[in-house]
């Protein structure tokens, strides 16, 4: 039987999220509107996302030894995300200070602290012990590049499909991208990878390209309300948004990115994949906060439905 299952390897946060109307200028001061505290990192929210569209899902991670750490492991597990993989480490948990406005737009500051300990004898350890029972690898760049790296691969070595968020966006060496089997980036992150500024479906392909030229087997360029353009050697297709009105946009990368790979690992096809993807992504902007924005698979499910409905009357 092939295997169904996720890995992610990546971040943990505790996010700090202050909203308030608009966001202060530099050296003002602005009265918020409310205040959360909830786990977040790029990687553990793709891997809630994976789980919620039904795969199994495992984190290879590094907490630390501070409150923080409490908070995101039950968040994790409550998410049904399997932690036998997530280390705690000396030192202070992972955090994220953000502000969100009235508009949904926001700005982070990540803090890594216990991300930053986790290194290439860990992932390599972890992706043995769940080889046979994962099929895809997920990626973010919120842990050190070379460790990505390494686990990007270690991953390909073991069989898995290895699928990058290229997010934060930095430069990556040469020879990792052959051994991705799918780069994901939104149009900012294509632009300061590829040089080339997104803009339209023109100018996402030509970034795209960049990628494939490099050796990826796929780019999926996000284009938040332009959809997303999904570019491979054999083929181009653009897939339409799913319209929402969005309240907040921090975790709508990673919900696409975790839905997608669950979508993959539990055998859809990649068009599927993309859609579920898409429709997850969107969603995510409806609601406040990282990992509480994360839709369940039944409403992203049924997000599908009612646009299929709609476009077929």
């Amino acid at each position: 039987m092939e295997p169904t299952g996720v890995l992610v390897v990546g971040s943990i946060t505790a996010d700090v999220t202050a909203f308030s109307r608009r966001l202060p200028r530099r050296g003002e001061t602005v009265l918020g509107d409310d205040f959360t505290l909830v786990l977040g990192g790029k990687g553990a929210n793709q891997a809630v996302s994976a789980a919620h569209s039904g795969a199994p899902t495992w984190m290879a991670a590094c907490v630390g030894q501070d409150p923080f750490r409490d908070i995101v492991l039950s968040g994790l597990e409550t998410h049904g995300v399997t932690l036998t993989e997530v280390r705690t480490v000396e030192g202070r948990t992972g955090v994220a200070h953000i502000r969100v406005d009235a508009s949904g737009e926001n700005d982070i500051v990540i803090t890594p602290l216990a991300n930053a300990s986790l290194d290439e004898t860990m992932v390599t350890e972890s992706i043995e012990r769940v080889r046979d029972r994962v099929g895809v690898l997920l990626l973010q760049l919120e842990i050190r590049t070379e460790v990505a790296c390494h686990a990007a691969r270690a991953g390909a070595a073991a069989g898995l499909t290895v699928v990058l968020d290229p997010a934060p966006a930095q430069e990556l060496p040469d020879d990792v991208w052959p051994y991705l089997d799918v780069v994901t980036p939104n149009e900012s992150e294509a632009g300061v990878l590829t040089g080339v500024e997104v803009t339209d479906l023109e100018t996402a392909e030509q970034a795209a390209a960049w990628f494939l030229e490099r050796g990826a087997g796929h780019a999926i360029i996000t284009l938040g309300a332009g959809g997303a353009l999904s570019v491979t050697k054999e083929r181009t297709r653009h897939f339409p948004a799913y319209a929402v009105t969005p309240v907040d946009t921090t975790a709508a990368g990673d919900a696409f990115t975790g839905f997608f790979g669950g979508a993959l690992a539990t055998g859809l096809d990649v068009d599927t994949a993309i859609q579920y993807g898409m429709a997850a992504g969107a969603l995510a902007t409806t609601k406040a906060g990282a990992s509480p924005s994360l839709p369940g698979k039944d409403e992203v499910e049924a997000l599908i439905d009612n646009s299929m409905e709609g476009a077929t009357r």
